[in-house]
């Protein structure tokens, strides 16, 4: 009896969690556009970007991040590519660590970059606002990047 009693209660449960799995919609891409400022050597300037990731599991995730700040390096411009991996330690933050290229306007300077970024979501359905604040260390520099993103889910 104990035994029937065990084997319908794990039934139960185990037909329970995969009825919610299966209504639960799940969203592994992440497209994104972020405004903000890129501070640098006490010069702020208005830098915006493409962002893309995609989810392989509840915690982590893959990405590409494109990002243009037009008026530093004197008016010259600066372009950012980066991937960067993600980890969502709760629902809504997002830590994220990247590897990336500075490309500097007019010369075509380039320099390696190491970005750790953090961003906490707040979702509307399936849209998400995301204050943002990133770090990106360049040489011997560093400049902050503070804003917002605006992303869908699919």
């Amino acid at each position: 009896m104990n035994k029937m009693l065990i084997a319908s209660i794990l039934l139960a449960i185990t037909t329970v969690n995969y009825a919610q799995a299966s209504t639960e919609e799940t969203h592994n891409n992440i497209a994104g556009i972020f405004i903000g400022t890129t501070t640098m050597e006490s010069e702020t300037n208005f830098s915006y970007a493409f962002e893309y990731e995609y989810k392989l599991s509840k915690q982590w995730g893959a990405g590409i991040v494109y990002e243009k700040t037009d008026d530093a390096n004197s008016g010259e411009g600066v372009d950012i590519a980066l991937a960067s991996a993600y980890l969502h330690p709760w629902k809504e933050l997002r830590l994220g660590f990247g590897f990336g290229q500075e490309k500097l306007g007019g010369n075509n300077e380039t320099a390696s970059l190491v970005r750790t970024s953090f961003s906490y979501d707040f979702h509307v359905a399936s849209f998400a606002v995301e204050p943002t604040l990133a770090f990106d260390f360049i040489n011997d520099e560093t400049a902050t990047v503070v804003g917002i993103a605006f992303a869908k889910t699919f």
